[in-house]
């Protein structure tokens, strides 16, 4: 029998090529340049017998076998990196060196991760944190090890993914200081609908239980500008007359009534009955036990808590 000598490095560079499809990507991610990662992918190549990636297009494409070796190559590598990992018995929070990949909504990022950042930096000064978009509720991150955190609304079709609470969150409406529909005490429904609207939505979707609510009253709003993301919307909605609709933790934590003035909106009560949401953590229950990770987890709910108590 003849003894092979294993670089362990190429099982972690394999992983994460075959989770990129892309030797860039992957390049970005191991912090190498592209053509050290290309010459792994050629090592590779010549370790396993196989081409692995190859060219489609303007793309890479896994072979069978690259397909077929995905998961267990991912589980191999993640297996590794935590029997290689130092076991934390009594955690010095400020010695950690290590870094953590948060999926956030855009009006979470803009809105949240400040304190956030603040508390994890005051106790933890080498932690970094690399806060990513998150375009839908999709649970493979989490699952794959790409992301330690999610946060934000509950949808994922994946039972094992543990959740922890952190806040109730409501949609008010926001117009410029001095728009016409506060220029009376009462908001009504009437003269809501008949005001111009921006309305935040990642795909285009129209419909809302706002929406819903209007009808029933023979109402309809005037959608006339689409917008990605509810930061958009407070933008448009500060330098224009039309108004929009936005969680109230997009407000921060600075209103101090009814109708609170945020950074030149004013916000209102909106007039037809809508539901609250919950805003939660997610992670995979592998980091459940994990010491930083608890830790993280805990300093971001503190965060949420304090901004937004629990009712």
């Amino acid at each position: 029998m003849t003894n092979v000598d294993v670089d362990l490095n190429l099982l972690v560079a394999l992983d994460v090529l075959l989770a990129e499809g892309s030797v860039t990507g992957a390049a970005r991610r191991l912090g190498l340049s592209a053509s050290a990662m290309s010459r792994t992918l050629t090592r590779l190549r010549a370790a396993t017998g196989d081409p692995l990636l190859v060219r489609a297009g303007r793309g890479l494409v896994p072979t069978p076998r690259a397909a077929e070796l995905r998961e267990r190559v991912h589980e191999l590598a993640r297996d590794v990196q935590a029997v290689l990992r130092p076991q934390i018995t009594h955690m010095d929070v400020a010695s950690l060196e290590l870094a953590f990949t948060v999926r956030v909504s855009e009006a979470f990022l803009e809105f949240l991760s400040g304190p956030v950042v603040a508390a994890v930096t005051r106790a933890a000064p080498r932690i970094c944190l690399r806060f990513v978009p998150k375009p839908d509720k999709d649970a493979r991150p989490l699952r794959e090890g790409l992301i330690d955190l999610e946060i934000g609304l509950l949808g994922t079709s994946a039972p094992e993914i543990r959740t922890q609470f952190l806040f109730h969150d409501k949609l008010v409406g926001v117009a410029r200081i001095g728009h016409p529909l506060l220029e009376r005490a009462a908001v009504t429904a009437e003269r809501y609908a008949a005001c111009d609207h921006v309305l935040a939505s990642k795909d285009g979707e129209r419909i809302e239980p706002v929406d819903a609510a209007l009808e029933k009253l023979g109402l309809k709003r005037a959608i006339r500008v689409v917008v990605p993301g509810y930061p958009d919307a407070m933008r448009i909605a500060r330098q224009s007359d039309l108004v929009a609709l936005v969680p109230h933790s997009c407000l921060g934590n600075s209103l101090t009534g009814d109708l609170a003035v945020t950074s030149g909106l004013a916000t209102f009560e909106v007039p037809v009955p809508t539901p609250e949401f919950k805003i939660s953590a997610m992670w995979h229950p592998r980091m459940d036990a994990d010491p930083a990770h608890r830790w993280l987890r805990d300093t971001v709910m503190a965060v949420c808590r304090a901004a937004y108590p629990i009712r």
